[in-house]
C-alpha cells in the first residue's frame, strides 16, 4: 500500500512538472510581420520597423530631449539604425556605430512596443529609446538609407 502511494505521488509529480514545462515553452508568443511593421511613436521618440524575413528587422530610431534654457527652448537629438534579430515577440537591436555595451530590447505586446535600453547608445544627452510606443502607421516606412 505504501509503495503504491509512492508510485502515484511520483507519477503525479512528474506529470505536474511536464505540464509546467509545456506551458512555459508555449508562453513565448511569436508576432507576425504585420504586427511589427510600421511606424511607432511616443513623446520624444520614433521607431520605423520593417520585417526582412529570417527573423531580421530593419530598424531606424530617432529621439529628442527638449528642455528650456535662458535663451529659450532647445533640444538634444539622437538617431540610430541597423538590423535587429527577433525571436518570439522580442527583438534585440544595436544601432550601427553604437558603443559595444549598447543594447535596445523591443518587446511587441498587446498592440504596443515596450522598449528598454541598456547602456549609452551614442544618442544626444538625455536622449533614450526607452519607453512605450504606439503604432501610428502600418505602411512601409521611408528609411533614411533608402
Amino acid at each position: 500500500m505504501r509503495q503504491a502511494r509512492k508510485v502515484i505521488f511520483i507519477s503525479a509529480l512528474c506529470l505536474t512538472a511536464t505540464c509546467i514545462v509545456t506551458v512555459q515553452a508555449g508562453s513565448e508568443k511569436s508576432v507576425t510581420a504585420a504586427q511589427v511593421n510600421g511606424t511607432w511613436q511616443r513623446k520624444g521618440g520614433e521607431f520605423k520597423i520593417w520585417a526582412l524575413g529570417q527573423q531580421r528587422l530593419q530598424i531606424e530610431f530617432s529621439g529628442v530631449y527638449e528642455y528650456k534654457t535662458p535663451q529659450g527652448p532647445t533640444a538634444n537629438t539622437g538617431e540610430g539604425s541597423g538590423i535587429a534579430t527577433i525571436e518570439g515577440d522580442t527583438a534585440i537591436f544595436k544601432p550601427e556605430g553604437a558603443e559595444e555595451e549598447c543594447r535596445i530590447t523591443l518587446k511587441f505586446t498587446g498592440g504596443k512596443l515596450a522598449v528598454t535600453q541598456t547602456s549609452v547608445c551614442g544618442f544626444g544627452n538625455n536622449v533614450t529609446a526607452a519607453g512605450t510606443y504606439k503604432k501610428v502607421s502600418t505602411k512601409k516606412p521611408k528609411f533614411d538609407s533608402d
